[in-house]
């Protein structure tokens, strides 16, 4: 009888073993630095000095909404001021942190190395000059780009509507002083749409005397549309650069005409125009290339962008803060020189929220 073969079926298994390195695709795997444990107290250290800084300058604003604008007989205590003084500072870094927090969280889901959020105090006017964070590594594709930069936008804009909802409810309407110093508050779309809806028309003579918490929404407004100028690294850069591409550089261009434009409609665009200059000598005027630059984005994200247009429009205002000055005497007063006009650096449409010179 014969014996059976030893010999092994003649398989072919090349599917099996890997790919050569000159059959593999390209992939994209994005570097990720090994980095020594971050040290987190100094993003809480920031959040506490600014939660200190809006407060104090919160309890300054509560304390002229509760005197209706003007000066106190009785002054309110330290401990007053501070606690009411939370109505505006726990309402500003909701806003602000909700927007820094939609960029965290996306760069997560991403797996984009970014910090977490720094809130930089400042002891005047918002207490605040607003929150960032550090994205540590490129961005790859336009989809992360666009998600990241859209995220905060959105995220600080949804708080912000309910803040303002309420805060204009514990608004009223007063006479305005006749010996008022302060600035004037322009009013974004938005703003002026709710006021609107709850106080109706304000005759000249009188003003809307803000919440803090109306305040801290009136300043997530300006913050969120100032983020929404589609210029360099703001999140409007990354949403233009990945809507438009390489062509968003030369939108980058017009609105830096624009915001020299605006500095002569009103002074306090001068700071943010002058900073943001800063920003194009400093990281130039092209956006950081992603690697599919040349793949369109998909119709849902286009529409998103166009969202973005929206919330642009709806929270911008051209002159944000104009200083007040006395004239004397008011030619709607008949030139009764017994009594003083407000009137602002630069004409005014009628009449806007004020607040006093502290």
């Amino acid at each position: 009888m014969d014996r059976p073969s030893q010999e092994l079926p003649d398989f072919d298994l090349s599917p099996l073993l890997p790919p050569s390195a000159a059959e593999r695709e390209p992939v994209w795997v994005p570097l990720q630095p090994v980095r020594p444990p971050e040290r987190k107290w100094k993003y809480l250290a920031l959040l506490l000095g600014t939660l200190f800084t809006t407060t104090a300058v919160g309890g300054l604003h509560y304390a002229s909404w509760a005197q209706d604008l003007t000066e106190a007989t009785e002054p309110l205590s330290l401990a007053s001021l501070m606690v009411h003084g939370l109505w505006y500072s726990l309402s500003v870094l909701a806003i602000l942190g909700a927007h820094e927090m939609g960029h965290y969280l996306m760069c997560v889901r991403y797996g984009v190395d970014a910090s977490l959020p720094y809130f930089l105090p400042a002891p005047f006017l918002t207490g605040t000059l607003g929150a960032f964070i550090r994205i540590r590594q490129p961005i790859p594709t336009k989809r992360a780009l666009f998600d990241i930069g859209i995220a905060g936008p959105i995220a600080g804009f949804v708080v912000a509507i309910p803040v303002l909802w309420f805060g204009m409810r514990l608004s009223h309407v007063v006479e305005i002083p006749p010996d008022f110093q302060g600035i004037e508050l322009g009013e974004p779309l938005l703003f002026k749409a709710i006021s609107w809806l709850q106080w109706g028309t304000i005759p000249r003579t009188e003003t809307l005397n803000l919440h803090p918490m109306a305040f801290a929404a009136w300043f997530g407004l300006l913050a969120t549309a100032l983020n929404l100028i589609p210029i360099g690294q703001l999140d409007g850069g990354h949403i233009a650069y990945a809507v438009l591409g390489r062509r968003s550089t030369y939108l980058t261009f017009v609105m830096l005409a624009c915001l020299v434009g605006l500095s002569f409609v009103s002074s306090s665009w001068i700071v943010w125009t002058v900073m943001t200059f800063l920003m194009i000598w400093r990281f130039g005027p092209r956006h950081p290339p992603v690697y599919d630059a040349e793949v369109p984005l998909d119709r849902g994200r286009r529409w998103l962008a166009a969202g973005a247009l929206g919330m642009f429009v709806l929270c911008f205002t051209p002159a944000p803060i104009e200083v007040m000055d006395l004239v004397q005497p008011s030619p709607d007063h008949g030139g009764d020189p017994g009594i003083q006009a407000l009137a602002p650096t630069a004409p005014s449409s009628g009449p806007h929220p004020l607040l006093p010179c502290a």
